[in-house]
């Protein structure tokens, strides 16, 4: 394909998006694509392959080929039963950066309006790269280097919205841009500009996203729950990348981070904690929640011990609700969710889930004998 077929085809992506993995796939892919069926918005999708992965860049030469895709809705949502197909049509296009990186940098100087990424656990690592490399081999190295022509380009800025589940994903992913473009740009007579267009031209957004994307479809597309929810901080002058219900735009992520480790969070540790105390009866957490051994205790410590001390900073009008989402994602009939595979790092959960809980709850002069049991062991 040439490449003015590509610029033909993706000129419209006003979304760049860094990743093909199945959870954008399925996620945020899956809820723009909604919403342009709905008329609530006009963005599509860019989709760059950025890793050295041949698994990626064999799906990204899918998604350039068909750009159409199945996510089978499969699970529970307010007392009903889901098993449905979407076709996710949100995608304009796909690059290759390492094949087709000066097509990417033009688009991005162009066309882009918003940057998403949600890359792999050491996506943030810069090891020795330089933004300056004709194509840097980091995610925050080419962040760096396409904000950059963009820039001098006498461009405005962008939204940056990162996915990674990472505490204050865009400060800490700006924080590493910032420190790029100081270091190999500082030879550079504009470079104080630069800075301050990143600062002041560009929109660094906080997000936190959450949804099971339980298995890939072959060869293009996956598996989800029905649950969704991608909450991004409000900034001023931000772009946002389309209208849903499951899209948030919040002044403060803290009510959903509190609710997402002490509630979700803590009940997986909490419930393993169980099943490994009763001898591991069952496999899945679906197995679990139909076993009174296990989800008896459950509900009891998230309704005496965990909810009402979270209180102190949530209204129970928001805590009741999302714990009963929780167990209802906990039941999803369709998702085998393997016990054994939460019980990784279970010691390490114990403390960064339940222990502020306890310390919390010490705090407030409350008695939480389940959650002290399962810490002491």
């Amino acid at each position: 394909m040439t490449l003015s077929r590509h610029i033909n085809d993706y000129r419209d992506a006003g979304i760049v998006q860094f990743g093909t993995g199945r959870f954008l796939l399925a996620h945020v892919d899956a809820l723009v694509s909604e919403s342009l069926e709905k008329g609530n918005s006009d963005e599509r999708i860019l989709v760059v392959q950025s890793s050295t992965r041949e698994e990626g860049k064999r799906k990204a030469r899918l998604l350039t080929e068909q750009r159409r895709y199945p996510v089978r809705i499969r699970g529970r949502r307010d007392g009903e039963t889901i098993d449905r197909k979407q076709t996710v049509d949100s995608i304009a296009g796909c690059l290759i950066a390492a094949e087709q990186w000066e097509a990417l940098k033009r688009h991005v100087v162009e066309h882009a309006r918003i940057i998403v990424s949600n890359t792999a656990d050491n996506g943030y690592d810069i090891g020795d790269d330089s933004s300056l490399a004709t194509v840097p081999t980091s995610f925050p190295g080419k962040l760096t280097h396409l904000l950059r022509a963009r820039f001098e380009a006498g461009n405005d800025g962008l939204t940056i919205l990162p996915c990674e589940l990472i505490e204050q994903n865009a400060r800490q992913l700006k924080s590493l841009v910032r420190a790029m473009a100081r270091r190999d740009g500082g030879a550079t007579a504009d470079n104080a500009a630069f800075l301050d267009w990143l600062d002041n031209r560009c929109v660094w957004a906080d997000t936190l996203v959450d949804r099971i994307v339980s298995a890939p479809l072959e060869p293009l597309g996956a598996i989800a729950e029905p649950y969704a929810l991608w909450a991004i901080v409000r900034q001023p002058g931000m772009a946002i990348p389309c209208v849903h219900p499951d899209v948030e735009i919040v002044d403060d992520l803290t009510p959903q981070a509190i609710c997402k480790l002490h509630i979700l969070n803590l009940a997986h540790t909490y419930l393993v904690d169980r099943w490994q105390q009763a001898g591991r009866p069952v496999e899945f957490v679906r197995e679990a929640m139909e076993c009174a051994a296990l989800v008896d205790p459950l509900r009891a410590t998230l309704e005496e011990e965990v909810l009402p001390t979270l209180a102190a900073e949530l209204p129970m009008n928001q805590l009741e609700p999302y714990l009963a989402v929780t167990m209802e994602r906990f039941a999803n009939p369709f998702l085998d969710h393997r016990l054994d595979d939460i019980a990784q790092h279970h010691a390490a959960k114990l403390q960064r889930r339940l222990q502020p809980v306890v310390d919390k709850a010490r705090h407030q002069g409350r008695a939480t004998p389940r959650l002290d049991e399962a810490l002491s062991r």
